[in-house]
């Protein structure tokens, strides 16, 4: 297979990830949105109007920018394919992600390329696959393992499971650009001892984060310092 049949093979393929991923988000979002109508119809109750709007424009305000930082921010990585797999499933930040990344790392494939595209759209596959048969395991066993869940000793562990994840990731990279990483690491790490809150808000803090990191590396790169 040549070059040309290679980019017309990787153009149908996208293609059709577009349009099977559309249907299934459609069906998706319709599903997810028609349950609480339903199930308020059978039990005829339903919410004020007003407060309803209300809740959605508190909660909106926050969420909707966040959501489209991050489609921005992890759409390039996740690629078409993963992209779709990953919104229409979720854990998107503490699973897809970080499986894309690895699985891109041990391939050796770049971002933006067909061979990444596929990468991560196995990648997160695979993640979707497994979380789901570790939550169906999960909710055989989680009777039996409640002694185990709830141990103090081990406690401490699930509660760092997500900063551990990241943080053995995110080394990686940090080391990969120390003149990019190292005043925005310093600040939120600071942000974070200082205002303990903030911690679990990081869906927020990867905003300005994500901001001064692009900023330092677009004031570097002007002076040819990268």
């Amino acid at each position: 297979m040549d070059e040309r049949q290679k980019e017309q093979f990787f153009l149908e393929f996208n293609q059709s990830l577009h349009r099977l991923g559309r249907i299934l988000l459609i069906a998706a979002l319709i599903l997810l949105l028609s349950v609480p109508f339903v199930i308020g119809a059978l039990n005829g109750v339903a919410p004020e109007i007003d407060g309803f709007f209300s809740g959605i424009a508190k909660v909106g305000i926050i969420y909707i920018p966040v959501a489209i930082v991050e489609f921005l921010v992890y759409t390039p990585m996740l690629g078409v394919g993963g992209s779709y797999i990953s919104f229409l499933t979720g854990n998107v930040t503490n699973m897809k992600i970080p499986c894309a990344m690895n699985a891109r790392d041990m391939a050796g494939t770049t971002v933006g390329t067909p061979e990444n595209e596929i990468i991560s759209t196995i990648s997160s596959a695979t993640s979707a696959i497994v979380t789901t048969l570790v939550i169906v395991v999960g909710v055989l066993l989680i009777t039996p393992l409640q002694p185990v869940l709830q141990s103090e000793t081990l406690l401490p562990a699930f509660n760092n499971v997500v900063p551990a994840l990241f943080g053995a990731l995110g080394l990686k990279y940090f080391a990969k650009s120390p003149k990019i990483a190292v005043i925005p690491l310093s600040l939120m790490a600071l942000l974070c001892i200082f205002v303990p809150a903030a911690i679990s808000q990081t869906s927020l803090l990867m905003i300005p984060a994500g901001g001064l990191a692009l900023l330092i590396g677009f004031v570097l790169f002007k002076k040819d310092k990268l």
